[in-house]
């Protein structure tokens, strides 16, 4: 199932992404060897890749056609897709500035680095939700207005109907590598990559795994499915891998890093990704997924986040130890 509208995305990366084989992590989680396979879009595009890339492709590209030359956009102090927005506005030759929750962190490091790398000025807005980040980029892009510039706003996460198009793209593609998958795994934040897949896939055949970025991780995918011009049944969106909140490490998230590193080689990281792979795990043993069908894990990247959070250095003292 598709939606009849598409955007013309900017070349950020090379598609399709690469669809590897996982055996001996498909039989650490309870499914036979060849039922696992991993979409490698954290090697999808520039800045470090991911699906922020991905859909930034389609989002720049309205950015464009307004005549753009800022890029403005929120999130929290390690953003995978404030980190990519500033990689894309460097490409595209615009400048960028983002509204980060929080006050500045010492040393900065992880996706701090690269924003700055990228050439982004930050905005910190304290301690603020989403609600506030939102009145932050608005206030931003009111100043730069009155400098004489053109700014755009990119919304939190790179979720809107136009992102959400990378992932009808991804779809495809994984549709055209493994003929007859059943079951797509991904981490849920904003809603807007797990919208694309359900709008391709339908929700039958999408897992979706909440992080616990947004109140109501459902009802934000339901609505960019809506948006996209799409009807589709209920989904299929765990809430069992929050765990204390966003961006804290969870016991099964801990086990899912070692489970994909030490099978796999494949990294990671503590907020999206791991407790994707915890929710795979967690359906294995409920039944939801089972050995025998074509099982896809969406790796939609985050690594420099990991180097940010609180947890790279326990796991380096753990090993060390």
């Amino acid at each position: 199932m598709t939606s009849d509208s598409a955007t013309q995305a900017v070349p950020l990366g090379t598609a399709p992404t690469p669809l590897e084989p996982a055996p001996r992590l498909a039989q650490r989680l309870g499914l036979r060897p060849d039922d696992l396979w991993i979409k490698r879009d954290d090697l999808f595009g520039i800045g470090g890749g991911g699906n922020k890339i991905r859909k930034l492709a389609h989002t720049a590209a309205t950015a464009i056609d307004s005549s753009a030359d800022m890029l403005i956009t929120t999130g929290a102090a390690q953003s995978n897709h404030a980190r990519s927005t500033a990689a894309v506005a460097a490409r595209l030759g615009m400048r960028c500035t983002l509204a980060l929750a929080g006050t500045p962190p010492t040393p900065a490091s992880g996706n701090l680095t690269l924003d700055r790398l990228f050439g982004a000025r930050v905005r910190w807005v304290g301690d603020v939700d989403e609600a506030g980040l939102a009145t932050a980029a608005q206030q931003l892009a009111a100043e730069h207005e009155r400098a004489g510039g053109r700014p755009y706003v990119v919304p939190f996460g790179g979720s809107d109907a136009a992102g959400a198009h990378g992932y009808i793209e991804c779809a495809g593609e994984i549709v055209a590598q493994l003929p007859g998958v059943v079951t797509v795994v991904v981490a849920v934040g904003s809603g807007g990559t797990m919208a694309g897949l359900v709008a391709w896939l339908d929700g039958a055949r999408v897992l979706g795994v909440d992080s616990g970025a947004v109140p109501d991780a459902g009802a934000r995918v339901r609505d960019l499915v809506t948006a996209l011009g799409v009807e589709t049944g209920p989904l299929r969106l765990r809430t069992d891998q929050v765990g204390s909140g966003y961006a804290a490490l969870t016991d099964a998230a801990r086990r899912a890093m070692f489970d994909a590193g030490t099978t796999e080689g494949l990294i990671l990281e503590p907020v999206y990704t791991a407790k994707a792979l915890a929710g795979l795990r967690a359906a294995v043993e409920e039944g939801d997924v089972r050995p025998g069908e074509r099982t896809v894990f969406l790796h939609t990247g985050g690594l420099p986040g990991l180097f940010g959070h609180p947890v790279a250095g326990a796991l380096a003292a753990e090993l060390l130890a």
